[in-house]
């Protein structure tokens, strides 16, 4: 098989690290990006935790997506790109530039820097969250056809930011990008094992459940994926001749209500998620904690909404076939339980 030097931004993130695994695992020289060197380190230990073989086949280099300074150094000589870095915060800003600009513009600094470099191609992280919003309740399931209306209604910044980063994406290779190929990756909420305390949004959802902090569910639904299927979903499109110019959503089932979830977590945990809360709480009291709860206040206009995704064209047209809902939330709890 064919080895590569690839580049993934931001593989000190829970994605990123996962990519890093698998590219050392199948044999490829890897570099990866940090906003700080310092953490060097720390993100070596990591990998070496979850039995990566590194060595000299991995090196760091220090590139903030906001800054182009080290962005030509990093991707040098490489052949392929994985820009899997993006801001994602624990609560949405006020201003939705703050989230905006660092995802367009950093999005666009890589890929700049990636053509100069005669790269193959690059594989971006979108998400869901650029396919499936802002067009109220669809009991259609969701395609790669579909964009999420930025002036939609119940559009977060964080959603608006990813279907911006991505269109701007397309819109580069379209008009810049000198032959260079690029493959989206869109990924619905992504569960499986942690490997440090670097969580991602739905990984601290089931943290949140199995320490209590839950009174009761609302009645939210969500698209679930297994990490290392994500990752395994890069390494695909990073490669096969039909991936080129093509979007791929990561989802593995249906989506599934937090209920649904938490009662996952109870019947497959036992004693460890006897903490995990038991009952759906009713969407009027929701509105209430709404008044003076933020993390409520951005749940209201989800309630009850179940978006569909379908991941009929990864499987078909790259042979993907991943891990079921219920292995992939089980695998983060466990590996919370493991962490500690």
């Amino acid at each position: 098989m064919a080895t590569y030097t690839v580049l993934v931004t931001g593989g000190s993130g829970f994605v990123g690290s996962h990519v890093i695994l698998q590219l050392l695992a199948a044999g490829h020289r890897v570099r990866t990006t940090v906003r700080n060197m310092s953490r060097e380190p720390d993100v070596r230990a990591t990998l070496a935790r979850a039995g990566a073989d590194a060595g000299d086949r991995l090196s760091f280099f220090a590139a903030d997506l906001e800054k182009d300074m080290g962005w030509a150094e990093a991707v040098a000589g490489c052949d392929y790109v994985h820009h899997v870095a993006s801001p994602f915060p624990p609560a949405q800003p006020k201003d939705a530039n703050e989230l905006i600009r660092p995802a367009r513009e950093g999005t666009l600094r890589v890929l700049r820097a990636a053509r100069d470099a005669w790269v193959k191609r690059v594989v971006v992280t979108s998400s869901f969250a650029a396919i499936g919003y802002g067009h109220g309740q669809s009991d259609t399931p969701y395609t790669e056809e579909d964009w999420t209306d930025p002036d939609g209604p119940a559009v977060q910044p964080y959603m608006k930011s990813k279907t911006l980063a991505e269109r701007a994406a397309w819109e580069f290779v379209a008009r810049e990008g000198e032959g260079m190929e690029l493959a989206v990756v869109n990924p619905v909420g992504i569960f499986g094992p942690a490997l440090n305390g670097d969580l991602s949004t739905s990984v601290f959802l089931v943290k949140t459940m199995l320490e209590g902090r839950m009174p009761g569910t609302p009645r939210l639904y969500l698209g679930a994926v297994d990490v290392r299927d994500v990752a395994d979903l890069h390494l695909r499109a990073m490669t096969d001749p039909a991936a080129a110019g093509e979007r791929f959503l990561a989802v593995a089932g249906d989506a599934m209500s937090f209920h649904d979830m938490a009662m996952v977590l109870r019947t497959r945990l036992g004693a460890a998620a006897a903490k995990v809360p038991k009952h759906e709480l009713p969407d009027w009291l929701i509105r209430l904690l709404a008044l003076f709860n933020p993390l409520a206040r951005e749940a209201v206009p989800r309630l009850g909404i179940k978006a569909r995704a379908s991941n009929e064209k990864a499987r078909r047209v790259l042979g993907w076939a991943p891990r079921s809902n219920e292995d992939a939330i089980v695998a983060s709890a466990e590996s919370l339980i493991r962490l500690g």
